[in-house]
């Protein structure tokens, strides 16, 4: 059987719905109330098992066709600070490190640049390298050639998906 932590789970991970009371919906699907629903989010918010609930944005859809990952190489002791610097920049949607993987991959600090034109996201890519922030880090530009499914992560599956829902 089930955890009804893991029922909710599976139920908000495919997004909500598109209703006035999307809780309320929600719940009917998986055998709980509308209180029920929103108070065990609320706890799962409280305790950081679910960080935020937020939106995906189809951006080909609103006219940002181009987009661009930049990789950093950024002193270990600076990489917080800048990735918060960056993360908050104009036209950045995606900021986060990941672990070098040397010798062929120094870089630990990614960030996405969405933009309506090639020369739009070059252009911002342009004037962040000037930033004080950023000046002289070693850095790679990789523009997206093709354009895959975007979702939200998954954690909830069920038999059929290859997951145990009696773990």
């Amino acid at each position: 059987m089930n955890h009804p932590n893991q029922v909710l789970i599976g139920a908000v991970q495919e997004g909500l719905p598109l209703t006035p009371r999307p809780y309320l919906e929600i719940g009917q699907r998986i055998g709980m109330s509308e209180a029920e629903t929103i108070r065990l989010i609320d706890d799962h918010l409280r305790d950081g098992v679910i960080k935020r609930i937020g939106v995906i944005v189809r951006h080909h859809e609103l006219g940002f066709c181009e987009n661009a990952m930049v990789v950093w190489d950024v002193p270990d002791a600076r990489v917080d600070q800048v990735g918060e610097w960056l993360g908050d920049q104009p036209g950045v949607t995606l900021c986060y490190r990941r672990p070098r993987r040397p010798p062929h991959w120094p870089y630990n600090l990614f960030c996405m640049i969405h933009g309506r034109s090639r020369d739009a996201v070059s252009d911002r890519i342009h004037a962040l390298k000037q930033a004080p922030a950023l000046a002289g880090i070693p850095h790679a530009v990789l523009f997206s050639r093709r354009r895959f499914k975007q979702r939200g992560a998954r954690y909830a599956f069920d038999d059929a998906e290859g997951g145990n829902s009696d773990a």
